[in-house]
């Protein structure tokens, strides 16, 4: 059983090395081993990874890995730039799930073990890109209102929109000056400011952006002193930030304690079961056991939800 796992893991873990390295590979260097493909080994390296993707994404396809899921999870792994497919993601996923078997089976000597560390191992990946895209589009909201005054004081100056928008790009820091640089490139491409700025607005998630390309389109419809509207809504976007730190600052004790309700059961289940793997299985096999774990797991998950329901302010 452990020597399946462990081929199993070298192997989820061999494809997501070449997967990494081939994301990480500059477009120059893959337009080169394109034009390359004749030229014998790193051409052949390079079409077999192409190969491999290729039946990753049919199997993925065939399994109900639509294009729509697809989709999501790439906007996703986009907002929290990581410079990742969907697949590739997934093969990471499966890399943890294994080594996550892997060491709790390791650990426990159990099958339970194996299922539990199994689970744990795959919400890791999930965690983290949740974790990237939190921070990311934190750091954006907290960066926008500067990037608006920035946009405002240059037109001011006698720039235009596309001015104003590649002084952002060039002074302020990531991730406003990527998404802003994106921008730029569809622009430079032909596409249309209005469209531009809807596509900027659906790769980030954030209402005060909305406001502020809502309020750029309407301008351009149908005229005004936009300079003056974008230092409005950096006003207002501020004291949105004020507001919502202090309700964080209130709403922190029911938060740490939604997060200690939900980690306290499985730490001491965790803790019990390296001192007696044993113990706890008779809640698995016994059907009332069962029961009760049921049970147990439903009242933990909605005692969590209302808590995070009650700290949760919407304005």
């Amino acid at each position: 059983m452990s020597v399946a796992i462990s081929f199993t893991l070298f192997a989820s873990l061999l494809f997501l090395v070449l997967a990494w390295k081939e994301r990480r590979e500059e477009l120059g260097r893959i337009v080169q081993q394109r034009l390359s493909e004749s030229k014998g080994g790193e051409a052949q390296v390079f079409l077999w990874r192409e190969r491999l993707q290729r039946g990753l994404k049919a199997l993925l396809e065939a399994s109900g890995f639509t294009s729509r899921l697809r989709a999501r999870l790439e906007r996703e792994l986009s907002q929290a730039d990581l410079s990742l497919r969907g697949e590739e993601f997934l093969l990471m996923e499966l890399g943890f799930f294994c080594s996550g078997g892997w060491l709790g089976y390791a650990g426990i000597r159990s099958f339970l073990g194996a299922a539990v560390g199994a689970a744990l191992g795959g919400l890791v990946p999930l965690f983290y890109l949740r974790y990237l895209r939190r921070q990311r589009l934190a750091r954006f909201q907290s960066q926008l209102p500067d990037a608006l005054s920035l946009m405002a004081n240059t037109m001011r100056a006698g720039f235009g929109l596309l001015q104003a928008m590649d002084v952002v790009r060039r002074e302020m820091p990531p991730p406003i000056s990527q998404e802003f640089g994106r921008a730029l490139t569809e622009l430079g491409l032909g596409m249309g400011v209005e469209e531009a700025l809807e596509r900027l607005s659906h790769r980030v998630p954030s209402e005060d952006l909305d406001l502020a390309v809502t309020a750029v389109i309407i301008q351009r419809q149908v005229g005004g002193n936009l300079a003056e509207i974008l230092d409005s809504i950096a006003a207002t976007i501020r004291e949105r930030v004020r507001l919502k730190g202090e309700i964080r600052a209130l709403t922190a004790q029911g938060r740490i304690s939604a997060l200690i309700i939900g980690l306290l059961p499985l730490v001491l289940a965790l803790i019990l079961s390296l001192i007696n793997p044993g113990y706890l299985l008779t809640l698995v096999y016994e059907p009332l056991g069962r029961l009760m774990l049921g049970l147990g797991a439903a009242g933990e998950i909605v005692g969590v939800l209302l808590l995070r329901k009650i700290t949760e302010v919407e304005f």
